[in-house]
């Protein structure tokens, strides 16, 4: 039996709606698997495409019922917050342009936000975008998937408890090759536009992973950067690669280096962080490993449900020990996450201490940062502190 477009199976589920996504966006499928790989979710509506006869197309082949399938989503945000059984969160997959009037109108409405990153294509619209979630009763959830892989959560408990002692040393990189040319494909095209990308090429793809991930794991507080952008491939208006110098609160220095024209490299997302005590180590490309290396000790292997890996890894872990975990198992997490913050919420409970997520705070620092860079390079690379 099928009510409003769900199964009365999926009662305990949270109804989920998403704006973008459609057929042809690589982005909206895997926020699908990852909402539904812990099963905490069920996808009831969409405002999946910019036209209409797309929307239509994908929602249908989604399985969605006709009359939760939406031209646009003013119009799904105003319908289903009227509904009995509307949606209670609302994921947004959309170029970043999109973002900050998409959240605006769930939001209003006391829909959960669930958004995929950077937080916004500028400065104004993400700090408008922090008012809008301030005003609201619903949750705004950012989805920096990276957070939620298990070593990634072992390498933050590890710092947060002091293994590593005071911090000195950050180093952060993400390179990948696939912009080195001009390509003629969508993903491309929107990110390649300053107009829907925002000022920052790499710097606001990749390089707000980055700066996030480091700030994560360490818990330090950017304070300063110098940064250095170029776009290499003629003709391009938005950075294709950036070195970025930083200074941390406390005195800890690190660099971050994100280029999209860098051949060889797929996702090769690096963290390193150094302490009085000792280093740590980590690959996205190789995530269920993490080196620690004590000072003057031998290094050591830490691995993802092995020994040495603790209760913060092991509560984001799914699977034994040896099978590999990886993008789509830590944007689950996320999810999962999201989903215990939004159930808390319907019990009328606070959320438990334990459960981790990106916050539109955390989405506000990104783009601070990516205004920072585009700033500093202006100014061949002086350094600048953020807005």
């Amino acid at each position: 039996m099928v009510i409003d477009g769900r199964s009365e199976s999926h009662d305990n589920r949270i109804r989920l709606g998403m704006v973008g996504g459609g057929n042809d966006a690589f982005i909206g499928g895997v926020h699908r698997i990852a909402s539904r790989l812990d099963d905490k979710f069920t996808l009831v509506a969409g405002a999946l495409s910019s036209t209409a006869e797309k929307s239509q197309a994908s929602g249908a082949a989604l399985g969605l019922a006709p009359d939760r399938i939406y031209d646009d989503f003013k119009k799904m945000a105003i319908r289903e917050a009227r509904l009995k059984n509307g949606i209670e969160a609302v994921a947004i997959v959309t170029p970043n342009h999109v973002h900050y009037a998409a959240a605006r109108e769930f939001l209003k409405r006391g829909i959960h936000v669930i958004c995929d990153k950077p937080l916004t294509s500028t400065l104004p619209d993400a700090k408008k975008l922090v008012k809008a979630v301030e005003s609201s009763n619903a949750l705004f959830i950012l989805t920096h998937n990276y957070t939620g892989y298990p070593m990634i959560r072992q390498a933050r408990d590890m710092i947060l408890g002091g293994e590593l002692g005071k911090i000195r040393v950050v180093q952060v990189e993400y390179p990948q090759d696939w912009l080195t040319t001009h390509q003629d494909i969508k993903q491309a095209e929107w990110r390649t536009d300053p107009e829907r990308s925002g000022a920052g090429g790499s710097t606001g793809d990749i390089g707000t992973h980055a700066f996030n991930l480091a700030s994560f794991v360490t818990g330090l507080e950017l304070e300063s950067l110098a940064a250095d952008l170029q776009a290499f491939v003629e003709g391009r208006r938005v950075d294709d690669n950036a070195h970025v110098m930083l200074r941390f609160r406390g005195g800890a220095r690190g660099m971050l280096w994100c280029s999209q024209v860098a051949p060889g490299n797929e996702n090769a997302l690096r963290l390193r962080v150094y302490g009085e005590k000792g280093g740590l180590e980590w690959a996205q490309e190789d995530p269920n490993y993490l080196w620690h290396s004590p000072f003057e000790q031998p290094k050591r292997l830490i691995t993802r449900q092995g020994a040495g890996a603790g209760e913060a890894a092991a509560r984001v872990s799914r699977i034994p020990p040896g099978h590999p975990e990886g993008y789509l198992e830590g944007f689950a997490t996320i999810y999962s996450e999201a989903a215990a913050a939004i159930m808390a919420a319907r019990r009328g409970e606070p959320c438990p201490e334990e459960v981790i997520y990106p916050t539109v705070y955390d989405g506000l620092k990104g783009v601070q940062f990516v205004d920072a860079c585009v700033r500093s390079s202006a100014r061949n690379a002086a350094w600048v502190k953020l807005s």
